[in-house]
């Protein structure tokens, strides 16, 4: 026999248990080059630095004709 629960749980119950498996919102930090808003510790995708050194080559040119 397989175990089985005496009682059924409550909504308010179950959704207690539940309530902290939610998905936190990216936290966002302003570039200090380019003062864009970027994820924390990742490349900027504006201007390609990290921690003051230039880590990507960002094309300006293709970069405004796409806007």
């Amino acid at each position: 026999m397989g175990a089985l629960p005496k009682r059924k749980l409550s909504k308010g119950r179950r959704d207690r248990r539940r309530a902290h498996d939610h998905l936190s919102p990216m936290g966002l930090s302003a570039c200090p080059q380019c003062h864009a808003m970027r994820p924390h510790h990742q490349v900027c995708p504006t201007c390609g630095t990290y921690r003051g050194m230039e880590v990507l080559k960002i094309d300006v040119k293709k970069k405004a004709s796409s806007d």
